[in-house]
Protein backbone atom coordinates (compact mmCIF):
# COMPACT_ATOMS: atom_id res chain seq x y z
CA UNK A 1 0.00 0.00 0.00
CA UNK A 2 2.63 2.05 1.03
CA UNK A 3 4.64 2.14 -2.97
CA UNK A 4 1.03 2.64 -4.52
CA UNK A 5 0.58 5.82 -2.57
CA UNK A 6 3.93 6.65 -2.83
CA UNK A 7 3.33 6.35 -6.43
CA UNK A 8 0.27 8.14 -6.99
CA UNK A 9 2.29 11.23 -4.91
CA UNK A 10 4.60 11.65 -7.76
CA UNK A 11 1.83 11.10 -10.68
CA UNK A 12 0.14 14.31 -8.47
CA UNK A 13 3.48 16.02 -7.98
CA UNK A 14 4.59 15.39 -12.00
CA UNK A 15 0.92 16.39 -12.74
CA UNK A 16 1.09 19.98 -10.62
CA UNK A 17 5.41 20.61 -12.29
CA UNK A 18 3.40 20.23 -15.37
CA UNK A 19 0.82 22.74 -14.88
CA UNK A 20 3.61 25.17 -13.47
CA UNK A 21 5.50 24.56 -16.42
CA UNK A 22 2.44 25.27 -18.98
CA UNK A 23 1.88 28.36 -17.14
CA UNK A 24 5.31 29.95 -17.03
CA UNK A 25 5.22 29.50 -20.68
CA UNK A 26 1.82 31.41 -20.79
CA UNK A 27 2.99 34.47 -18.53
CA UNK A 28 5.22 34.85 -21.81
CA UNK A 29 2.09 35.29 -24.51
CA UNK A 30 0.62 37.04 -21.96
CA UNK A 31 3.96 40.09 -21.91
CA UNK A 32 3.41 39.51 -25.65
CA UNK A 33 -0.39 40.76 -25.67
CA UNK A 34 0.23 43.55 -23.24
CA UNK A 35 3.34 45.01 -25.09
CA UNK A 36 1.64 44.44 -28.29
CA UNK A 37 -1.96 45.88 -26.93
CA UNK A 38 0.63 48.73 -25.55
CA UNK A 39 2.31 49.70 -29.03
CA UNK A 40 -1.34 49.91 -30.62
CA UNK A 41 -2.90 52.53 -28.12
CA UNK A 42 0.24 54.70 -28.30
CA UNK A 43 -0.01 54.21 -31.67
CA UNK A 44 -3.81 55.64 -31.75
CA UNK A 45 -2.77 58.29 -28.78
CA UNK A 46 -4.59 56.53 -26.68
CA UNK A 47 -3.01 55.17 -23.62
CA UNK A 48 -6.39 55.37 -21.67
CA UNK A 49 -7.17 52.08 -23.00
CA UNK A 50 -4.58 50.13 -21.22
CA UNK A 51 -6.56 49.91 -17.26
CA UNK A 52 -4.83 51.68 -14.37
CA UNK A 53 -4.65 47.83 -12.96
CA UNK A 54 -3.08 46.14 -15.93
CA UNK A 55 -0.19 48.49 -16.26
CA UNK A 56 0.44 48.77 -11.92
CA UNK A 57 0.29 44.67 -12.35
CA UNK A 58 2.82 44.74 -15.40
CA UNK A 59 4.93 47.19 -13.89
CA UNK A 60 4.55 45.68 -10.43
CA UNK A 61 5.90 42.59 -11.54
CA UNK A 62 8.08 43.87 -13.91
CA UNK A 63 10.05 46.22 -11.35
CA UNK A 64 10.45 43.43 -8.78
CA UNK A 65 11.90 40.69 -11.23
CA UNK A 66 14.33 43.94 -12.37
CA UNK A 67 15.61 44.23 -8.87
CA UNK A 68 15.81 40.86 -8.51
CA UNK A 69 18.47 40.42 -11.43
CA UNK A 70 20.16 43.27 -10.41
CA UNK A 71 20.71 42.12 -7.02
CA UNK A 72 21.55 38.65 -8.42
CA UNK A 73 24.13 40.06 -11.01
CA UNK A 74 25.09 43.44 -10.42
CA UNK A 75 24.20 46.33 -12.12
CA UNK A 76 24.97 44.65 -15.41
CA UNK A 77 21.16 44.08 -16.57
CA UNK A 78 19.77 46.58 -18.84
CA UNK A 79 16.30 47.74 -18.13
CA UNK A 80 15.17 48.24 -21.78
CA UNK A 81 17.28 48.19 -25.07
CA UNK A 82 19.64 51.71 -25.94
CA UNK A 83 17.08 53.73 -28.06
CA UNK A 84 13.77 52.34 -27.27
CA UNK A 85 12.69 54.59 -23.98
CA UNK A 86 12.89 58.56 -24.36
CA UNK A 87 15.27 60.61 -21.87
CA UNK A 88 11.33 62.15 -20.65
CA UNK A 89 9.72 58.85 -20.44
CA UNK A 90 12.61 57.81 -18.20
CA UNK A 91 12.21 60.36 -15.79
CA UNK A 92 8.87 60.71 -15.69
CA UNK A 93 8.51 57.39 -14.70
CA UNK A 94 11.61 57.22 -12.61
CA UNK A 95 9.40 59.89 -10.46
CA UNK A 96 6.78 58.36 -10.65
CA UNK A 97 8.01 55.15 -8.39
CA UNK A 98 9.84 57.29 -6.61
CA UNK A 99 6.68 58.98 -5.38
CA UNK A 100 4.97 55.59 -5.25
CA UNK A 101 7.85 54.14 -2.78
CA UNK A 102 7.66 57.40 -0.87
CA UNK A 103 11.50 57.92 -1.20
CA UNK A 104 13.17 61.55 -1.44
CA UNK A 105 16.13 62.63 -3.87
CA UNK A 106 18.78 62.21 -0.85
CA UNK A 107 17.61 58.16 -0.68
CA UNK A 108 17.88 57.53 -3.98
CA UNK A 109 21.12 59.64 -4.51
CA UNK A 110 22.58 56.98 -1.88
CA UNK A 111 21.64 54.06 -3.85
CA UNK A 112 22.44 55.78 -6.91
CA UNK A 113 25.98 56.11 -5.79
CA UNK A 114 26.17 53.18 -4.43
CA UNK A 115 29.20 50.91 -5.64
CA UNK A 116 28.27 47.48 -7.56
CA UNK A 117 27.65 44.45 -5.22
CA UNK A 118 27.28 46.07 -2.12
CA UNK A 119 23.97 45.23 -1.32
Amino acid sequence: MAKAAKKASRRKAARQAGKSRRKSAGNGAQAKDFCAAARDALKRGDPEVISDKALQQVLTAAVKIYAAKVERRGHDVAPFAQGTVTATETVVTACGLIRAADLNMFDVAIWFHRPPGIE
